[in-house]
């Protein structure tokens, strides 16, 4: 079966669950209507069906190879990228001014997702120059803001991230790059980065690296970090690339999966490039970059569970095994094979609206400018950002496995597809920061930020839920939804109150889960509650029974404390 964008699915989610029809009552985004929106999800549909979904198993078969120091991509990826390109699908939430369409990034994470789900390998690169985009217009010069950003959105150029060196991996502190000033306001860069998605290619016609690196007498760690825009060709005055720069890839990652994007070893050799931001502030503006694509890779780990689990169902319904309780005649007839596939669509459903919701956030936080109302949309769109990268890819690695046991032996061959799922998807919970740091970050950071306000705030805004579920006659919903904000409740208070932050992170993982599923059983039930529709009241009364009962668990592990991790000497771990 081939990919079959779930476009009423995710419209419904969007509108009806986390309610971004507001958007358009908004003046930024007031041209978004829901015509606009639906006709521009249709249109990215039939791109994603028909030019991108043909493609996925050709990156996996026909990898990325570097030849005489250009990295030649997938044949069809470059095709497929100048249709990407061409149809404006890179620059939809760059400014209007600067070459873009100044759309919501809501819609553009929805794009996004299916483009994810039809070819994961080459909606990577997109995903990194959009992500560039935000990051240059809210700390480029103007100058540069005006050079790069209308070829970038264009889809002419494409950008990169280049944080990772060898000696260097979270710990970006680390880092040994340098920048020499040249004294005509460029610098001169030099040093190697690792895991550089997408960093060269042969499918446009200039990239564009954010390098960090360190100017001579920087302070040590984070403190002393500037990030440089480094093109592979240095643009001539007329903005044409020009002469080539010093950089290139000197190898190619070999890889569990995704092998269709290259993953380059770069190589700056006295590299001309142009700071962005101020002296020592590079970690600041990198981090706009990184969090734009927290949320884009966790709608990665989505895509890639919506086409495991259609691949799954579609399998299910043709594997003719055993007799079956309801008398059907294949294996979706038998209840372990049902649970597998509930599991999957509820897990599915789960994460997106949380990603819906996220980005949601973040643009009412844009269309309200300033104030209080864009201090608690912005605030509500940073905590549920970890949320939304852990989150979605956990669901991506569990759905896209549940897939392969569906499948049975046929999903540990090749040939069906589904172990490609399995393996292209494992890597979105390494890199953007490792969904253990994502769980730190929520814990640390987040609820430090505020005190845990937001994170109250968020509990009360779930007990609406609650009650609505409870006035509508869905006492068991209610009950279960409850239950498990009773016990986010408690976490969330005992993780304030600790000031070792030792204490707090050992239990972080456990509580970004708790938050995940907590929201992910409220927006089942609002959209049960929304809809009437009897299919959506059994989704939400999987979750109520068989996945917000996990919410106390995880919300008793998240208090726990360290005691028990350090209990054994690590030299004994192993036994």
């Amino acid at each position: 079966m081939s990919y079959v964008a779930p476009v009423t699915e995710m419209i419904f989610c969007a509108e009806q669950v986390v309610g971004q029809s507001r958007l358009a009552l908004t003046d930024r985004f007031a041209e978004a209507t829901a015509e606009t929106r639906a006709a521009i999800l249709e249109e990215a549909a039939k791109l994603c069906e028909g030019v991108l979904a043909p493609l996925n198993r050709a990156g996996d078969l026909t990898p990325a190879r570097l030849e005489n120091g250009v990295v030649r991509c997938t044949p069809g990826f470059g095709a497929a990228y100048r249709q990407i390109a061409e149809g404006g699908w890179v620059g939809m939430s760059a400014p209007a001014e600067l070459g873009g369409m100044a759309l919501p990034q809501s819609l553009t994470v929805m794009v996004n997702e299916m483009m994810a789900s039809a070819c994961l390998a080459l909606s990577l690169n997109p995903l990194m120059t959009q992500g560039q985009i935000e990051a240059l217009e809210h700390h480029a010069e103007d100058w540069i803001k005006a050079l790069y950003i209308p070829r970038l959105a264009s889809g002419e150029w494409t950008g990169t991230m280049n944080l990772t060196e060898p000696q260097a991996g979270s710990d970006v502190g680390a880092l040994t790059t340098r920048a020499e000033p040249r004294g005509d306001g460029s610098y001169a860069i030099s040093g190697q980065k690792i895991y550089i998605s997408w960093g060269d290619h042969d499918i446009a016609e200039n990239i564009c690296h954010l390098v960090l690196a360190r100017l001579p007498g920087a302070p040590a760690g984070t403190k002393g970090i500037s990030l440089f825009i480094v093109p592979k060709f240095i643009p001539d005055d007329g903005g044409a690339p020009g002469v080539a720069n010093a950089v290139k890839p000197i190898g190619l990652e070999h890889k569990m999966g995704l092998h269709g994007s290259p993953t380059c070893v770069m190589q700056y050799d006295e590299a001309t490039g142009w700071m962005i931001g101020p002296e020592n502030g590079g970690m600041a503006a990198m981090f706009t970059m990184m969090n734009n694509a927290r949320l884009g890779v966790g709608v990665e780990g989505i895509a890639v569970a919506e086409a495991a689990l259609q691949k799954a169902a579609a399998w299910a319904q043709e594997r003719r095994q055993g007799r079956t309780p309801d008398g059907s005649a294949t294996i979706a007839g038998h209840a372990d094979v049902r649970r597998m596939l509930m599991r999957m669509r509820v897990q599915t459903a789960m994460a997106r609206a949380i990603a819906y919701d996220c980005a949601f956030s973040l643009d009412m936080a844009k269309a309200a400018e300033n104030g209080d109302a864009c201090a608690a949309h912005t605030a509500r769109g940073a905590f549920l950002t970890p949320i939304a990268k852990a989150f979605g890819t956990d669901t991506g690695i569990e759905v896209s496995g549940l897939g392969v046991q569906v499948h049975g032996g046929m999903g540990y061959i090749e040939e069906t597809g589904a172990a490609q799922f399995s393996r292209d998807v494992r890597v979105t919970a390494i890199y953007e920061g490792t969904n253990g740091i994502q769980a730190m970050d929520l814990v640390g950071r987040k609820l430090s930020l505020d005190g845990g306000e937001t994170a109250l705030d968020l509990i009360a805004e779930l007990r609406e839920t609650e009650a609505a579920a409870r006035d509508a006659g869905h006492e068991a919903l209610a009950e279960a939804l409850g239950s498990a904000l009773a016990a986010a409740e408690a976490a969330t208070k005992w993780m304030v109150a600790q000031s070792d932050m030792t204490e707090r992170n050992a239990g972080a993982s456990d509580y970004l889960r708790m938050w995940a599923l907590a929201l992910g059983g409220h927006y089942l039930i609002r959209g049960a509650l929304v809809s009437g529709d009897a299919e959506r009241v059994a989704l939400a009364r999987f979750a109520a029974t068989r996945m917000l009962p996990e919410v106390p668990g995880l919300a008793t592990a998240a208090a726990a404390g360290s005691a028990d991790l350090y209990a054994i000497p690590a030299e004994r771990l192993a036994g």
